[in-house]
C-alpha cells in the first residue's frame, strides 16, 4: 500500500483579498469590521414656530397686525433656514390680512362706534343712552321703577317723558347704586335750568333720572339723563315743558332770573318748623330773605319794562321793598313772639298770588304751583313761596 501525498491546496489567481498587501506585495488577513446598523433615510426639518403662531392668531381673528407680521417673519425664516410650516404661515398671513382690512374698513367708516353703541343700548334695554336734552319719549316700564326701553316720540303728543338734562358721572369702578343715586340726585338742581317758570309746570309733574346700573357701567355708560314725568299711575304728558331762554323772550328771562334769587333765598328755610325751636336758624334764614329781596327790586327796578308791565311791576317792586324792611326786622328779632310778628306780615307781601298781575303782563303762567290753594306763608316754616 502506497501513501500519496496530500493535494496542495489551490492558490488563487491574484492577490488574496482578505490579505493585506505586504511589502513585497503579498497579501496579509485584514481584521473583522462589523456591518454599520442601517441609517435612516433622512430627518424632517422642524417646524417654524411664527409660522404655527401666526396660524393660530389668524384663525382667531385676534390681533390681525399681529398675525400678519408673524406670518411674513416665518416665511423668511423657512425660506432661509429649510423649515417647514410655509402652509400654515401663508393661510395665517392671508386671515390676518383680512382681519386688518377689515379693522380698517370698520373704522374709517365708523362702524365700530354704532356697532358698540348698539351692544349698549341692548344691555341698557334702550334706557337713556340715545336721549338728548328736549327729546320727549315713551316708555315701556315705570319711571319711579325700572324702564325697560324707551322710544323718542314727537313732544307735541303724548308722551312719558321729557329729557331736561344729563350729566356724567367720573370713570373708574362701579361706585354702587347707592353712589349712583347720589349723583343723580343733582337732576333737581338742574330742572330750573329747562323749566325757568315753576308756574308752567303742571302739579302732577316731578323730576326723574334714568341711571347707569351695574351691568351698563362695564359697556362705558356713565350718563345720567333728567327726566320730567307724570306722577299719575299711566299718566302721561302732552305738549313740550321747555321754559328757557331758547323760547321765552328777553323781558320774561329777566323777570325769572331775578325772583329766582329769591326763590333760592326761600328754600333755604331751616328744617325746624317753628322759630322757638330753632330761633338763630329762622333769624339767619331772615337775613338770606331779605338780602334777596333787595337784590331782586333793584333789579326789577333798573331795567325798562314794556308799558303793559310797567304798572304792575312798580306795585310789586314797591311791596318787595316793604317786605325787604320786615324780613330784616325778624333777623334782629330778641325771642320766637318778635319773629313772628314781622315775618307774618312780610310774607304775605311776597304771596304768589301778588305777582299775578306781573305775570299777566308779560304773558307768564297766571296760576301759582300750589294747587291745594294754601296761602305761601302760612307755614312759618315754609320755604316754597316763589314770586
Amino acid at each position: 500500500m502506497s501513501i500519496s501525498p496530500a493535494p496542495e491546496p489551490c492558490e488563487p489567481e491574484g492577490p488574496d483579498p482578505y490579505r493585506a498587501p505586504d511589502r513585497a506585495g503579498a497579501s496579509s488577513p485584514a481584521p473583522y469590521v462589523p456591518p454599520a446598523p442601517y441609517a435612516p433615510y433622512g430627518t424632517l426639518a422642524p417646524t417654524n414656530p411664527f409660522a404655527i403662531a401666526s396660524l393660530v392668531t389668524g384663525i382667531l381673528c385676534c390681533l390681525p397686525g399681529v398675525g400678519l407680521l408673524l406670518g411674513l417673519i416665518a416665511l423668511r425664516q423657512i425660506r432661509g433656514r429649510g423649515q417647514r410650516g410655509r402652509a400654515a404661515a401663508v393661510v395665517g398671513s392671508a386671515l390676518s390680512g383680512a382681519g386688518l382690512g377689515l379693522a380698517v374698513l370698520l373704522l374709517t367708516t365708523g362702524a365700530t362706534n354704532w356697532a358698540w353703541q348698539n351692544v349698549k343700548d341692548g344691555v341698557r334695554e334702550g334706557a337713556s343712552v340715545s336721549l338728548a336734552k328736549g327729546d320727549c319719549f315713551d316708555a315701556a316700564g315705570d319711571l319711579e321703577g325700572v324702564v325697560e326701553s324707551v322710544l323718542p316720540v314727537p313732544c307735541a303728543g303724548e308722551h312719558k317723558g321729557e329729557v331736561f338734562a344729563t350729566f356724567g358721572i367720573e370713570g373708574g369702578p362701579y361706585p354702587g347704586e347707592a353712589a349712583v343715586i347720589d349723583a343723580a340726585e343733582r337732576c333737581t338742581g338742574l330742572r330750573n335750568t329747562y323749566v325757568m317758570d315753576d308756574w308752567a309746570v303742571p302739579h302732577d309733574v316731578d323730576v326723574y333720572y334714568l341711571a347707569p346700573s351695574k351691568e351698563t357701567w362695564v359697556f362705558g355708560d356713565r350718563t345720567v339723563t333728567c327726566v320730567l314725568g307724570s306722577v299719575t299711575d299711566g299718566g302721561t304728558l302732552t305738549g313740550s315743558l321747555r321754559a328757557d331762554e331758547s323760547v321765552l323772550d328777553a323781558d320774561q328771562v329777566a323777570y325769572l332770573k331775578a325772583v329766582h334769587v329769591l326763590d333760592a333765598a326761600m328754600d333755604t328755610a331751616p328744617e325746624a318748623a317753628y322759630a322757638e325751636d330753632d330761633l338763630p336758624g329762622h333769624k339767619a334764614w331772615a337775613r338770606r330773605v331779605s338780602t334777596a329781596l333787595a337784590g331782586c327790586s333793584r333789579t326789577l327796578r333798573a331795567r325798562p319794562w314794556p308799558a303793559t308791565a310797567a304798572a304792575p311791576m312798580a306795585g310789586l317792586t314797591e311791596r318787595l321793598d316793604k317786605a325787604r324792611a320786615l324780613w330784616d326786622e325778624a333777623a334782629r328779632a330778641t325771642d320766637a313772639d318778635a319773629f313772628y310778628v314781622p315775618y307774618d306780615a312780610g310774607a304775605t307781601l311776597i304771596e304768589p298770588r301778588t305777582t299775578v298781575a306781573v305775570r299777566e303782563a308779560l304773558k307768564l303762567a297766571t296760576t301759582p304751583p300750589d294747587p291745594g290753594g294754601e296761602d305761601v306763608g302760612d307755614d312759618p316754616a315754609d320755604g316754597d313761596a316763589q314770586v
